[in-house]
């Protein structure tokens, strides 16, 4: 498989009237084609506005990419202009959003929402449109398309909706679909079901993905790879197996600690991580995460760790990465 997309050294900044806030700040990953890579971290860790500025949606002002590239395909999305960066958003890359109510027109049908990308991107007559609308709710599971289409949003349960969502980003057949916490609004039974369809779709159609999530039985389930991610950074990468099974970074640990886990004894007391999320306009040249970290050290205020090879392609930006193991066990 080549790579889809390379995202080198991307930096996202927004202006306020606190200062400036580094939301992206120089992340670097890759995907694959037909790849699934899960970007997981609490609210505010820069995993939205990494995917936002991917498709050229970071709204300026107050926001703005100073740095990076993001080269999918073989070119550059920085480099394109506005009409550029559409032809490749809704066509090459589908996005599915967290709520599909604020997505979703709430006064245009299903049917007019779904053709509009296909007559566009496409090419096509409004009656292949519509056929082909039919055939992406059927491929989503939606029964009785035909009458479907007719329907407005409001019609339609919350787990359908988000159906649709995935019906649109697949309309044009992309070859990526950007999947920003898709199943939270939605109650667990439905969770399931969204997230094997999106699997299912991964295998069949071989569409790469980038689910965004908190939510770390995703990652375990349906990730081929994770990227950490904490106040704009990356902090670990690896395949989901490691990032379960060996975390190489003390945050990594915590998110781990503070799930329910099918492999832990019942009964286990849950972790949570002690204190709140840095200021992202108020970073100094050290570990943004030492504050609440159990075994920082000093060298964690001078300096930020690189983020390196801890064995087996499992990177971390961790001083302790080596020890980290003991350092579990000793607590």
């Amino acid at each position: 498989m080549g790579k889809l997309l390379e995202v080198r050294g991307l930096k996202t900044e927004f202006e306020t009237g606190e200062g400036t806030v580094k939301a992206v700040d120089g992340i670097t990953y890759d995907v694959d084609e037909g790849e699934t890579v899960a970007i997981v971290g609490e609210s505010g860790s820069g995993k939205s506005v990494g995917a936002l500025s991917i498709l050229g949606l970071i709204p300026n002002p107050p926001g703005k990419i100073i740095a990076g590239e993001i080269i999918f395909a073989g070119q550059d999305l920085l480099k394109l202009d506005d009409a550029g960066i559409r032809r490749v958003r809704g066509g090459e890359i589908g996005m599915v959003f967290q709520e599909p109510m604020t997505s979703l027109n709430p006064v245009l049908t299903i049917g007019l929402q779904l053709t509009e990308t296909m007559l566009v991107h496409l090419s096509m007559s409004q009656h292949e449109a519509d056929q082909r609308a039919v055939e992406l709710l059927g491929l989503v599971g939606i029964g009785e398309p035909e009458r479907r289409l007719r329907q407005f949003p409001h019609h339609l349960s919350g787990g359908m909706r988000q159906r649709v969502m995935i019906a649109l980003a697949l309309s044009c057949k992309p070859k990526l679909i950007i999947a920003d916490e898709p199943t939270t609004a939605l109650d667990v039974t439905i969770q399931a079901q969204i997230l094997e369809l999106m699997k299912e779709l991964n295998r069949t159609m071989n569409v790469a993905q980038i689910i965004i999530t908190h939510n770390l039985g995703v990652v375990a389930r349906y990730a081929d790879r994770v990227n950490v991610m904490y106040a704009g950074k990356i902090v670990e990468m690896g395949n989901a197996g490691q990032i379960y099974h060996r975390p190489r970074h003390p945050y990594t640990v915590g998110l781990l600690k503070s799930v329910p886990r099918m492999d832990q004894p019942r009964g286990q007391r849950l972790i949570p991580i002690e204190g709140q999320p840095p200021d992202l306009s108020r970073l100094d040249q050290g570990c943004s995460y030492r504050p609440r970290c159990q075994w920082m050290i000093d060298e964690c205020a001078s300096h930020y760790p690189p983020l390196e090879d801890s064995g087996d392609a499992q990177l971390s930006a961790c001083w302790r990465r080596s020890e980290l193991d003991e350092l579990r066990e000793a607590s």
